[in-house]
């Protein structure tokens, strides 16, 4: 049902988050939320849709956490139900509950390898399979990591408050979070839904709300400028048949130019601050790939630099490929290449094979990039990715 699909997209995060925080409990409250909408999806289409329904799901939700209070005779229902009632909690810290759960999420008695996908369930309403995609491993254990964790938190008892000298070394891995999420929604190019759309905007929400509780911290503006500046190029990554259009190819008219402006006053800040981060650098990284397309001056010396000294900070797969492809630019494709053939457990990774087709294509080996085109297609989720990858392998000709 449409209107029910709409409220678990603008509002599964927030009522998560007022669940869990009042009542301690993480599962439960995911469990209660759940039947929520499964009453929603069986009332609705009969008796209408309510004037408020997240007001309606939030009641619903409630009271399956007092009957669950009731029947475990753990707590008193009264008690639940007045901390569930409140909904402003101490807000005021963090500006939105959301935020707060993030933090919550990041505590260090979580295994750090889990506490990002945590987050994006959690927070952000993402299934254990999309997650399990993002992180390149299997639903199934994915899956099993998550359930883990929440029962972490219910078995350790991790508290749900988050004192103020705690959120500092929390914090990279809320940015994280905010992050990943945005990229999620991000990659989704294809179908442009109002569902990825909308969590591009949450994640630039909680960026905001993330430089506001945490002032003097430049990675969290880094974190900003670097969404801004992605999503101010939202409408030209496709053409009006859905094809997909890459950075260089892109029209700079359709480019949000106030997005662009706000990005870059963020980030001129940020650096003032004397604390580089791996946030701030790909922010650079984008603006000066925005300049060069909008002024015809490429810098690719600059742009290799900051990509060398991003790969000192955070030398994810992603980074190293992008490296390599940035450093062909200035010492040529085999140079590039060279790179790549040092990157291990690069089989799967789909961008992998795209910048080797790229490289090969350049270096004249056109039969290996023929077969890099056919691999990086393959791996491609996104139907228009897939078509522009293999209409750029039959340009170079053969079978």
């Amino acid at each position: 049902m449409d209107s029910v699909e709409l409220a678990a997209r603008e509002s599964y995060g927030r009522l998560l988050s007022i669940l869990a925080v009042r009542t301690k409990d993480l599962a439960g409250a995911e469990d209660a939320l759940a039947d929520a909408f499964v009453s929603a999806l069986k009332q609705w289409p009969i008796d209408g849709v309510p004037r408020n329904p997240e007001a309606w799901l939030l009641t619903v939700a409630r009271r399956r956490l007092v009957d669950a209070a009731r029947r475990q005779r753990t707590r008193d229902e009264k008690h639940v139900l007045l901390e569930v009632s409140d909904a402003e909690a101490d807000g005021e810290l963090f500006g939105d509950e959301r935020l707060r759960l993030l933090f919550v999420c990041a505590h260090p008695a979580i295994d750090a390898a889990v506490r990002t996908p945590l987050m994006l369930q959690t927070v952000l309403g993402l299934d254990a399979a999309r997650i399990a995609s993002a992180f390149r491993i299997a639903p199934k254990t994915m899956g099993q990591r998550l359930w883990r964790a929440k029962t972490k938190i219910r078995e350790a008892r991790i508290p749900f408050d988050v004192a103020v000298e705690e959120i500092p070394e929390r914090s990279f891995a809320v940015l994280e979070a905010i992050y990943a999420a945005y990229g999620t929604g991000w990659e989704d190019v294809a179908g442009g839904t109002s569902a990825s759309r909308g969590l591009t905007e949450e994640a630039i929400w909680l960026a905001r709300l993330t430089v506001r509780l945490l002032p003097d911290e430049p990675e969290a503006r880094g974190l900003l400028a670097l969404l801004l500046y992605a999503e101010a190029r939202a409408k030209a990554r496709r053409g009006e048949g859905g094809e997909y259009i890459p950075l260089t190819e892109q029209d700079p008219s359709r480019w949000d130019s106030q997005r662009i402006a706000e990005a870059e006053v963020i980030l001129r800040d940020a650096s003032r601050m004397g604390r580089v981060g791996p946030l701030q650098l790909e922010a650079a990284i984008q603006s000066a790939h925005i300049d060069a397309r909008r002024s015809g001056a490429r810098d690719d010396r600059a742009v290799s630099l900051l990509y060398e000294a991003l790969v000192r900070l955070a030398p994810t797969l992603g980074v190293r490929v992008a490296h390599a492809v940035a450093l062909s630019q200035t010492e040529g494709p085999a140079r590039g290449l060279e790179l790549l053939d040092a990157i291990e457990s690069s089989d799967d990774y789909q961008p992998y094979w795209s910048a080797r087709a790229h490289l090969l294509e350049r270096i004249g080996r056109l039969d290996d990039a023929r077969d890099a085109y056919d691999r990086a297609a393959g791996l491609a989720e996104d139907d228009g990715v897939r078509r522009w990858l293999l209409a750029k392998k039959r340009t170079l000709g053969g079978v």
